[in-house]
């Protein structure tokens, strides 16, 4: 199948609704994604998997030793997941994550403002990429002259996102 060959887009509304992520120790795993980030547990299935939720949703992210208890991340040039995007509401949930990594020693990886969006990037315990951004609003996005998208990478004022309250 050729790449444009759909014969009409996907209905709007369909949405990315969770991720999935083998990992190696659940509880390390946790100690991340909830005792950093801050997103809630759901439902823990002992050692082996948990689901963890924002705002009370069923799940926005499941974490799993199933396949791989003690495993090891992906090597380098394999293909595979290149991130998980964690969106935030605005600037100062944004900011707010940012001090969380801060505060708990996380290594970032790189932050960018990509025009439509502000956007810094890590790594989970698991090597597993993860983005946390915040979109700007759609009326600010970066149109060419006949107006089509046009994103950018460019650096990201960490400062002035850190200034947030």
């Amino acid at each position: 199948m050729e790449p444009n060959s759909v014969s009409s887009p996907i209905h709007p509304q369909v949405r990315l609704g969770h991720v999935h992520l083998k990992v190696a120790d659940l509880d390390r795993s946790l100690a991340f994604w909830h005792g950093v980030l801050g997103f809630e547990i759901t439902q823990r299935f002992g050692r082996q998997a948990a689901f963890l939720s924002a705002g009370g949703y069923h799940h926005h992210i499941g974490l799993n030793t199933w396949e791989s208890a003690n495993g090891k991340p992906p090597a380098p040039g394999t293909t595979g997941l290149y991130h998980a995007a964690i969106l935030y509401p605005n600037r100062a949930t944004l900011a707010d994550a940012i001090r969380r990594l801060v505060a708990a020693n996380i290594e970032i990886d790189g932050a960018a403002d990509h025009g439509v969006s502000e956007a810094i990037y890590l790594r989970d315990p698991d090597g597993n990429g993860v983005e946390l951004y915040r979109d700007r609003p759609p009326a600010e996005w970066p149109r060419s002259a006949n107006g089509e998208l046009a994103m950018f990478t460019r650096p990201l004022d960490m400062a002035d996102l850190l200034a947030e309250k």
